[in-house]
């Protein structure tokens, strides 16, 4: 992150190392990091106090001083709060899109070091024993690493890959861990398999926060995350190359491993708390032969929260909804707002627009539907509705729509690999809700003067204040 980026007050972040990050994030906002100073166990507790805390609408960044055998501190959360990843790319939250989405576009080749924090540990004889990770359910095979970048370079073609992947120990030398999003690593992959060959890979846990949002990225094939990674932080990524196979992961990482997944192998994998906010064992069942690992001297494990937690969401959807609201609005420019909320995991969307011909909402849902393959729903509302609040987005379907005229079905489409309720062969059926009120509707909607609004908050404020 570039000096010139940061135009929020007090927050000056300028290094791509994670330890420089959080201790920029905390001097400027300390009431958004809660430092747990008390020994907690590795099984389960973190995750249990990120519910504990969402259940009261709080969402730091939690660090854990003392997990029971751990043998580092565990920081985790850090996406869970949209103004959190605005304070990051320096706008506030209603800037996301348009930020990540501009800087997203400025690729930058990474900048190769000698030497990084990474490097200050290299070792060849591995014991993954060793390697930090958690229990995040007590329906989980076993301990996670949820925040796992796997990257992996197509050195004919000039361009690499990174892309998150759950995985867990296997053996001492060997991670389990799943390609399900058949996207552009299993195609690597596949192609190594054709050729009879091992895909070399580095597993990056734990880097910068931008480094992180660049992995989650939607890109062509060919277009490299490192490269957006770049972008995001307006300055090229600095990396190191691995010692065996030299590919190029980032010189400030926490841990990284080096090896091979092996096309010929196949192992037991999950089930794992996936963002659907049910324990999946959908698995490819891929094995990494680690056959180095690098780390600093003082390496933390840098978890992303599993299931359906707000980081494990946040950090999926921003760079898709970035994406969408980009086409929609090149597409249509009615269109006025466009929100994943939560309680949808990844398969909802909500669309709001100044509808200027009928029949113009159900082009844009099916436009959205055809675009995101993860989607199964959209509700398309008028620009007056909060998309942000599902209440209000609920209140538009029960007072605009009516199903044997709103409602749109689309049938046997791809979809989530994950989705417990696709079918075996991962086909799904999408369908659009036009809650918006139409050309013949004839409501007035009730409303309270804004004066009126004024006084009324200022009397609470003294009541709040036992002023009355």
């Amino acid at each position: 992150m570039t000096a010139a980026s940061l135009s929020l007050p007090g927050f000056d972040d300028t290094s791509q190392d994670f330890h420089a990050f959080l201790a920029a994030y905390r001097a400027a906002f300390p009431d958004d990091v809660l430092n747990v100073r008390e020994p907690v166990t590795a099984n389960q507790e973190p995750t249990a106090l990120v519910w504990a805390l969402a259940a009261q609408d709080r969402h730091p960044i939690i660090q854990f001083d003392d997990v029971a055998g751990l043998g580092a501190p565990l920081v985790t959360n850090l996406f869970a709060s949209r103004e959190r990843v605005g304070r990051m790319l320096g706008v506030t939250p209603a800037g996301i899109h348009a930020e990540y989405q501009a800087r997203s576009r400025r690729l930058m080749a990474p900048r190769v070091l000698e030497s990084g924090a990474v490097t200050g540990i290299v070792q060849e004889q591995v014991d993954l024993t060793t390697l930090p990770a958690i229990r995040h359910f007590a329906t989980d095979r076993g301990p996670y690493i949820t925040n796992a970048i796997l990257i992996a370079e197509d050195r004919e073609a000039g361009s690499g890959n990174a892309s998150y992947h759950r995985s867990m120990l296997h053996s001492p030398t060997e991670i389990a861990t799943s390609l399900h999003s058949r996207g552009h690593l299993w195609r690597m992959y596949q192609r190594a398999a054709e050729l009879g060959k091992p895909l070399p890979v580095a597993m990056v846990i734990g880097a910068h926060p931008l480094f992180m949002l660049a992995g989650a990225a939607r890109l062509p094939y060919g277009v490299d995350e490192r490269h957006v990674a770049s972008g995001l932080f307006g300055a090229p990524l600095e990396v190191v190359r691995t010692p065996r196979y030299g590919i190029a992961v980032p010189a400030h990482a926490e841990i990284v491993l080096e090896g091979v997944l092996d096309p010929s192998a196949r192992v037991e994998e999950g089930p794992f708390g996936e963002f659907t906010g049910y324990s999946s064992d959908r698995s490819t069942n891929n094995l990494l032969r680690v056959e180095t690992v690098m780390r600093r001297s003082d390496a933390w494990l840098v978890d992303v929260v599993g299931g359906n937690s707000a980081e494990h969401l946040n950090l999926g959807r921003i760079p898709r909804e970035s994406e969408m609201v980009e086409k929609l609005m090149e597409r249509f420019p009615s269109v006025t707002a466009v929100h994943y909320p939560s309680s949808g995991t990844h398969f909802h969307a909500y669309v709001a627009l100044r509808q200027s011909r009928p029949g113009e909402a159900r082009q844009v849902m099916l436009g959205l539907l055809g675009w995101d393959p993860y989607l199964k729903t959209v509700v398309a509302v008028d620009a007056d509705v909060d998309i942000t609040r599902d209440e209000q987005v609920l209140w538009a379907i029960a007072t605009h729509l009516q199903p044997h005229l709103d409602v749109v079905i689309v049938d046997g489409l791809p979809g989530s690999a994950l989705d417990p309720s696709a079918s075996g062969v991962g086909t799904t059926s999408r369908m659009g809700l036009d809650a918006t009120r139409g050309p013949n509707f004839d409501g007035i909607r009730a409303r309270i003067d804004p004066d009126a609004m004024a006084r009324a908050a200022a009397l609470l404020a003294r009541l709040d204040t036992g002023k009355h």
